[in-house]
């Protein structure tokens, strides 16, 4: 699900979904949900929002965000990408850490709630189109910037777009299994499912990149696998469909943040500066998607849905689409900002802790029956995905 970031736990964060946001690291944004939460599952490789969207991030780099929502956090990463990203100043503002903190918290889990509300409380029944929607405001808004010289991004050459074009396949169909195991799946146990991707992503690095991690991290990685079938099992909304989509959506955020990883030098050769920092591959991933976006709208028939539906009469519903298109972007703002003000520990262990918040919240807020045992496992979960955060930095510090 947004400019999905992103991370970039593409935080499902992506929180992103990880929700635009580029993999740099692996934090599940949720981007969009994905695209933010993308977005934030991508923080931790290189550059993402997101994941996605999302989770999500964004979405995109999100994830991304959307590498956004996995929580991979790679210090190293991380200054990369601050000293890629050339960040007018910012107007001085006392305890901008906490604001910028705020800011992104506040963005991953509206984005995320936003879209469920949209899915499951409005009754959307095309996914595709809310994905599409999402990205042709995050393209009008950052290309609107870009032109009047606010931000600055990088040219779209053909040789750039040919090789990007291969991953943003992944990226588009990262955004659309998470918006529609969203539809089916509550945000606690979405949160945790997500989890699974950080798994396949620290195996694909070991497998492919020959990467070595540590034994703290295979723990968390192991604990993340148990609380997410203990979820499961003691899932009292369990929808066979949702957790369908929900793993084919792993398998995907783990593909692009590997994919990505592999993709980045060349991309960076194909630009004029020899460089590709967030809002560059934010404007490049929504670009290269909205025609992907349509012919999936139309093989997936939701043009006669579209037609019929009452909800797009509605001012209302055409609101809340359009906010929740700015919050997918803001993901991705929001967690350039917040690096920059703050840490790559801090950035990475907010992300997991903003998981708790945005669990109760999509409990309380969507009438969620649970149990103990569920609610139990939901809890470890959160926890698991703290102590992955912690341990992966551990990892990753110069020693």
């Amino acid at each position: 699900m947004g400019s999905r970031a992103l991370q970039l736990d593409v935080s499902a964060d992506s929180e992103a979904s990880p929700r635009r946001n580029v993999p740099g690291s692996v934090t599940s944004p949720l981007v969009n949900s994905e695209k933010g939460v993308f977005r934030n599952q991508n923080a931790g490789f290189t550059t993402l929002a997101s994941p996605v969207r999302r989770e999500i991030g964004n979405r995109s780099m999100a994830r991304s965000f959307c590498v956004d929502d996995n929580d991979l956090e790679d210090g190293k990463a991380s200054k990369e990408r601050d000293s890629s990203l050339q960040l007018h100043k910012l107007p001085k503002i006392q305890n901008q850490a906490l604001l910028s903190g705020l800011a992104y918290c506040i963005s991953s889990c509206s984005m995320i709630l936003i879209n469920k509300f949209v899915l499951s409380g409005y009754g959307f029944n095309a996914p595709i189109f809310l994905m599409l929607y999402q990205n042709i405001v995050s393209v009008t808004i950052v290309s609107t910037l870009s032109l009047s010289g606010a931000i600055p991004t990088e040219p779209l050459t053909w040789n750039l777009i040919k090789i990007w074009f291969p991953v943003n396949i992944i990226f588009v169909a990262m955004l659309i299994t998470s918006m529609f195991s969203l539809k089916y799946i509550n945000v606690a146990m979405l949160t945790i499912l997500k989890n699974v991707a950080n798994v396949l992503t620290a195996s694909g690095e070991t497998y492919f990149f020959k990467k070595q991690h540590g034994v703290q991290v295979w723990i968390a990685l192991m604990l993340m696998i148990i609380s997410a079938v203990a979820g499961g099992i003691t899932d009292l909304s369990f929808h066979a469909v949702g957790y369908t989509w929900q793993t084919l959506n792993c398998f995907l955020t783990a593909s692009y943040s590997l994919t990505l990883r592999h993709v980045m030098d060349s991309a960076k050769q194909a630009t004029k500066s020899g460089n590709l920092n967030e809002l560059s591959m934010v404007l490049l991933n929504n670009i290269l998607s909205l025609p992907l976006g349509i012919i999936l709208v139309l093989g997936f028939n939701e043009v006669d849905y579209l037609l019929e539906t009452s909800l797009l009469r509605m001012p209302e519903f055409w609101l809340v689409i359009t906010v929740s298109g700015v919050l997918g972007l803001g993901i991705s703002f929001t967690s350039m900002w917040f690096l920059h003000q703050t840490s790559a520990t801090t950035y990475s262990l907010i992300g997991s802790l903003n998981k708790i918040p945005l669990s109760v919240a999509g409990i309380v807020l969507f009438n969620v029956r649970t149990s103990m045992q569920n609610s139990l496992s939901i809890l470890f979960g959160l926890l698991a995905g703290v102590f992955f955060a912690r341990a992966k930095l551990r990892d990753n510090s110069p020693t």
